[in-house]
């Protein structure tokens, strides 16, 4: 059964955000054989076309606003409804991204239509879309099919794969106009907490860290044992509310949900709050003295020891591989 799909593109610093590209993938088995359009909000941004075509986007739909310049749940929900009325698709796709978890619901309660989110898989079978979505704390997992109206799902990043990048394609780009109104929220200025300049949420390796970490000098030696790999630096509950770091690197319930190939837990228990925002880590190298830890217990490879004398030797054996390769 063929559908027109819409795919709302996530842009951060003028760049799209992997889960963009991963979105358009869930699109086009959504679609069937049907017509993917991208979606491209924002002030200025239709320069970012041609990258969502080499994506595999059919069409790209450019909504260019004053308004739009940074995400208010009003502006962005005016112009996205705007162009759902105009296109009339069949289903709403966007990244489980903070954006995407404020704006879908907004969305879907105004369309009266059911909304999926947090799907890390989903398959087409006979005329419905069936996707996968964990819940208890990520325990089990559920199946959800939308019967009625306008799809609507969010995608968690870094479960589904995108569509090898292709720069020979191209297509249509179409601008649509916006009317935007009545706002209630206007941004006056933006300060962002960074965690290196790696996207925590969609990062492919992460190096978390725990009380035992022991103080804000501890996470020192994390972002350099990150920097080796390229990875972004994460944390537990408990090593922000002991200010070792900022809460903005929290993982886990109450935190960011990350889903990395490589997760390192160096000094992190496995209290069931933190591993609800981690346990789908493709391999999880869990370091901590107590040999009881519940981290361990989910753990791919589980070193015993202090962190004091392991993360050194760490250090110092993958800066070796580094060099040497």
């Amino acid at each position: 059964m063929a559908r027109k799909v819409l795919v709302l593109a996530d842009i951060r610093d003028n760049s799209f955000r992997n889960v963009s590209f991963e979105a358009i993938a869930a699109g086009k088995q959504v679609a069937d054989g049907g017509e993917v359009a991208a979606v491209l909000v924002g002030e200025n941004v239709s320069g970012l076309s041609s990258e969502l075509f080499y994506y595999g986007a059919d069409r790209v739909l450019t909504v260019e606003n004053s308004s739009l310049k940074d995400y208010t749940p009003d502006a962005y929900s005016q112009a996205l409804l705007q162009v759902i009325d105009e296109e009339s698709p069949d289903a709403v796709i966007m990244g489980h991204t903070a954006i995407g978890k404020d704006l879908a619901p907004r969305i879907a309660m105004k369309k009266q239509a059911g909304l999926v989110s947090d799907v890390t898989a989903l398959e087409v079978v006979g005329e419905e879309v069936v996707f996968t979505r964990p819940i208890y704390a990520g325990k089990a997992f559920e199946k959800k099919v939308v019967s009625d109206g306008i799809i609507l799902a969010t995608i968690r990043p870094n479960n589904i794969t995108a569509l090898d990048r292709d720069e020979s394609l191209s297509g249509e780009v179409k601008t649509v106009s916006v009317d935007i109104k009545d706002l209630r929220t206007i941004i006056k200025d933006i300060v962002r907490k960074s965690s290196g300049g790696v996207d925590l949420s969609e990062a492919k390796v992460v190096v978390a860290g725990g009380r035992g970490v022991k103080s804000e000098e501890g996470f020192n030696k994390l972002y350099e044992f990150a920097d080796i790999f390229g990875a972004a630096v994460g944390a537990s509950r408990g090593a922000c509310d002991a200010e070792y770091c900022d809460y903005s690197l929290q993982i886990g319930q109450t935190g960011k949900v990350v889903t990395p190939d490589l997760y390192f837990a160096f000094g992190i228990s496995g209290a069931i709050q933190h591993v609800a925002g981690m346990s789908n880590s493709k391999c999880i190298v869990a370091v901590n003295k107590d040999p009881e830890a519940t981290i361990f217990s989910i753990a791919d490879y589980g070193i015993v020891g202090d962190l004091a004398e392991v993360l050194p030797l760490l250090l110092e054996e993958f800066k070796k591989e580094v060099v040497s390769s």
